[in-house]
């Protein structure tokens, strides 16, 4: 069992303190979803994990299967397995999207990489998403609305088959039908795969596609109150203020 340990985390950035003495356990087959008002560290602690240098640990450690990860270089952690579906995608003018996921394929799997499988698998994503062909071939998310830009982070993950998956408001910038479709693609990954998954959301249309097992209220750099999927439905007829403040 793959196990994302997260113990007494302090993060600063900018000299700022975002997240405090944070700690949180995900293991594999499990589904947490972070919540809470803006400016309470979620995207903060998504970036960490991840290993984002801009984001400084002030004290704590994040470990992944027993092996500490603080000091460790994005792309390693990515080796290990770890996989963050950006908030706000950038893009890459030059770099195809098939280029960047062949290369980074090949990286994973060295030898055990074959070209024709990778193909078909793509043009399968490719349809199961509803994204245009054309969009394989094209600079990695350039000319992309915001809803293809988040498909296309579901597209990578299914590519390259994450053991740890987080996701910053991938629901951020979907229609009703986009949201189905990305919803759809994560629970089909998690039914074959069981990995551990971290969302981070505001909203719970996100929880009706996929099903958390916990959720957590960040307030404050912290978590401040857990539950199961019934607190998401708590916060959104309720609202922060009521919901998770009387915990603290």
């Amino acid at each position: 069992m793959n196990i994302l340990s997260i113990d007494n985390l302090t993060v600063s950035v900018s000299e700022k303190i975002i997240l405090k003495d944070f700690s949180l356990e995900v293991k594999s087959g499990e589904i947490h979803a972070i919540m809470g008002p803006n400016g309470t560290g979620k995207s903060t602690l998504t970036k960490v994990i991840m290993g984002d240098p801009n984001y400084k640990i002030e004290k704590g450690t994040i470990s992944y299967n027993g092996k500490v990860l603080n000091d460790m270089p994005v792309n390693e952690r990515a080796k290990l397995g770890i996989f963050l579906g950006m908030q706000m995608p950038m893009a890459i003018e030059g770099v195809t999207n098939a280029d960047f996921l062949r290369s980074a394929l090949r990286a994973k799997e060295g030898d055990k990489f074959k070209l024709l499988p990778f193909i078909r698998e793509l043009d399968k994503l490719t349809e199961q998403l509803h994204m245009d062909k054309d969009m394989i071939h094209r600079g990695i998310n350039d000319g992309f609305s915001g809803g293809e830009r988040k498909k296309n982070e579901i597209l990578q993950m299914n590519i390259l088959k994450p053991d740890v998956i987080l996701l910053d408001e991938i629901d951020s910038g979907l229609d009703v039908d986009s949201l189905r479709l990305v919803g759809e693609s994560v629970m089909r990954y998690y039914e074959e795969k069981k990995p551990a998954i971290l969302l981070v959301t505001h909203y719970q249309r996100l929880l009706d596609y996929i099903t958390p097992d916990f959720v957590h209220i960040m307030r404050d750099g912290k978590i401040v109150k857990s539950g199961d999927k019934s607190l998401a439905l708590e916060i959104e007829k309720e609202g922060y203020d009521k919901v998770g403040k009387g915990d603290e």
